[in-house]
């Protein structure tokens, strides 16, 4: 990378058997001069943050996603609080109300999200308040209505796996005084290193397997102009066609939304994103030929 090279952040998850060595890539990921770590739910990502605060000393870190009906929004508000101080204000903490499985796996009730995601955050800075203060807030953002929400109540919206084609759209329903105040702005990127593009693709559209499966992903889609592949999702999966949902995920579909290919075609697309409008493009890393820390070890050796 040129010395002048805007770095992407990265995601991190701790999952079991991993976790020390999980907590290590943190450190190396800082050393490297990523600009932040940020983690899925995926795991207790409020630990992971912790173990970050007390490793790290530079880099900017926080939840892509703590989902809101996993813990009471005072609870969550004094361990938001806690991480932000004990950090040195490092910590940003991302909202969000997660998907209809994970709300049925869990067993959970839950009501219209943007209403339930309003008072959330209400409440989570009531109680931050005698908590000592709470992290910038960043809420889980997809369609328009859940951005608007973030512009009112949040400093901040994050997407995962957005069309880049569609950000320039969602952007352009931010005052240009909250982005010029900082409101912050990032997605989440599945990202794939090698030199094989098919490959790459191949493990990238396993990725998203589990997200055209998902209603609101699907209407975002359409909305971003791939009406024709998410039709087709929907009519492979009415068949159980695994093969004809494998072809509906469009190379010019996964391009706008994903990043594969050589290091030189991900650095590339990262500056694709910047170019966007975005500045805190996030890689989830993948591998073909691994998996988590062999996936770092492509990404490190792409941005060194």
């Amino acid at each position: 990378m040129s010395a002048d090279a805007a770095m992407p952040a990265l995601s991190l998850a701790a999952v079991p058997g991993r976790r020390q060595r999980t907590i290590e890539l943190a450190t190396e990921i800082e050393r490297r001069g990523f600009s932040g770590i940020y983690g899925p739910s995926l795991g207790d990502v409020m630990s992971l943050c912790l173990s970050i605060a007390n490793v790290t000393e530079r880099i900017e870190f926080g939840t892509a996603i703590q989902p809101i009906y996993f813990q009471h929004p005072a609870a969550l508000a004094g361990t938001a609080a806690y991480i932000n101080e004990v950090s040195g204000g490092r910590f940003r903490l991302g909202l969000g109300v997660t998907h209809g499985p994970v709300h049925d796996r869990m067993g959970f009730e839950v009501g219209k999200p943007l209403s339930d995601m309003r008072d959330y955050v209400e409440s989570m800075r009531s109680a931050g308040e005698r908590a000592g203060g709470l992290p910038p807030i960043t809420l889980a953002a997809l369609r328009d209505r859940m951005v608007a929400l973030s512009i009112e109540v949040a400093d901040g919206a994050v997407w995962a796996n957005a069309s880049r084609s569609r950000m320039g759209h969602s952007i352009g329903l931010m005052p240009d005084d909250r982005l010029a105040d900082g409101f912050w702005v990032g997605n989440m990127i599945p990202t794939v290193i090698d030199d094989d593009r098919e490959a790459g693709a191949a493990r990238n559209r396993a990725t998203l397997a589990g997200y055209v499966a998902l209603p609101n992903y699907r209407n975002y889609w359409k909305e971003a102009g791939y009406e024709e592949e998410m039709g087709a999702v929907e009519q492979a999966m009415a068949a159980k066609d695994e093969d004809a949902l494998k072809a509906a995920m469009s190379d010019r579909w996964l391009s706008d939304c994903t990043l594969y290919g050589s290091a030189g075609e991900v650095r590339e697309g990262v500056e694709a994103w910047f170019d966007a409008g975005v500045p805190n493009p996030i890689l989830v890393p993948s591998s073909t030929s691994g998996g988590q820390m062999k996936a770092f070890e492509e990404i490190f050796a792409a941005f060194e």
